[in-house]
């Protein structure tokens, strides 16, 4: 069992965070992961739509491959926050460090008035507290 990385992407489908955990995981480069962070903007929004029952659904929550799974947390302001970890994690303890990590999030980069919305995250306390829950 392991967690890979983490993804964070603001309402337009920017990739506003990324950030690598472990090995496992291909090397991509800076555009590539701009491009799949997009890519994944664009599924969840169509998934979000293909509910029977309108307005249901709030789009792909896990998106679950053979050596991956995607978990992903979307908030009320539209980022979304996705957790690359192995299949073998189990959801709940997954929901539970993506609802930490947007705690964390909401505490170490929204609350710091040098922080702009929506544009790239460096905050080391972010960092900090990231490595804390993650390793």
């Amino acid at each position: 069992m392991a967690i890979f990385g983490l993804w964070i992407i603001n309402k337009a489908g920017g990739l506003v965070y990324q950030r690598t955990f472990a090995d496992g995981l291909a090397q991509l480069t800076s555009n590539e992961y701009l491009v799949l962070a997009g890519t994944l903007h664009g599924i969840h929004a169509i998934t979000a739509r293909l509910s029977p029952i309108p307005g249901q659904s709030s789009g792909a929550q896990v998106i679950e491959g053979e050596t991956f799974k995607l978990n992903v947390l979307l908030t009320l302001t539209g980022t979304k926050f996705v957790l690359l970890t192995s299949p073998a994690e189990p959801a709940s303890t997954n929901d539970v460090l993506l609802q930490r990590i947007y705690s964390s999030y909401s505490e170490k980069v929204m609350q710091n008035p040098f922080h702009t919305p929506e544009m790239p995250i460096r905050s080391e306390a972010f960092d900090a507290t990231l490595t804390a829950l993650i390793g």
